[in-house]
């Protein structure tokens, strides 16, 4: 990859996103020397301006982002670095530095904790329990939730709509994972119809 450091005396800005939600986590800079040192560990280092030395994220709090993927931009002076985060990334123990509203990729995230639950089953979790009853199961509880998401959207509140759409979204996640499926497929379908 051909950084160009000289633009920024030295430096360049690193946009940390989550490899899963996409959400942005936090911005930090780059010299040659924490660059080579994030390559050589798959853990992100940054250059520290304020402590003036090399700073991996997580060294005193063990929240360590753990390199997936490095893009460059089109002017080779910016870093895009997707990360998986071991917790928070803030140092105000919030998951970005950035202070959204709300996870805006929350069911990116849940997916990740249907998944989870299909490799590490916790005892009492919903997942768990539905995924015991099979897909026939799984699948009907689909159908329900649309049916009653329907009914809510012509003869309810907004509320139950909303309620009943959250239901539909998510029994439809643990059905695409029970069939080996998840949502960037559907993403590329559809955006494959769009064009």
């Amino acid at each position: 990859m051909n950084i160009d450091f000289n633009k920024t005396d030295g430096l360049v800005p690193v946009i940390i996103q989550d490899e899963q939600t996409l959400e942005v986590l936090m911005l930090g800079y780059m010299n040659q020397e924490a660059y080579d040192k994030t390559v050589q560990e798959n853990i992100v280092t940054f250059f520290s301006r304020s402590k003036q030395r090399l700073w991996t994220k997580g060294e005193t709090s063990s929240n360590f982002l753990h390199v997936k993927n490095i893009s460059i931009d089109c002017d080779s002076d910016t870093l895009l670095i997707k990360v998986k985060a071991d917790g928070p990334t803030c140092h105000t123990g919030s998951r970005s530095c950035f202070k959204t509203e709300f996870n805006q990729n929350f069911i990116l995230e849940l997916e990740n904790i249907i998944a989870d639950r299909y490799e590490n089953p916790v005892e009492g979790s919903y997942v768990n329990k539905l995924r015991s009853k099979g897909l026939n199961k799984i699948a009907q509880k689909v159908g329900e939730e649309g049916v009653e998401t329907v009914i809510a959207a012509l003869a309810e509140t907004e509320t139950d709509l909303i309620n009943e759409s959250s239901d539909l979204v998510f029994h439809l996640l643990v059905l695409l994972r029970e069939k080996g499926l998840d949502l960037k497929t559907i993403a590329k379908n559809l955006e494959g119809r769009h064009k």
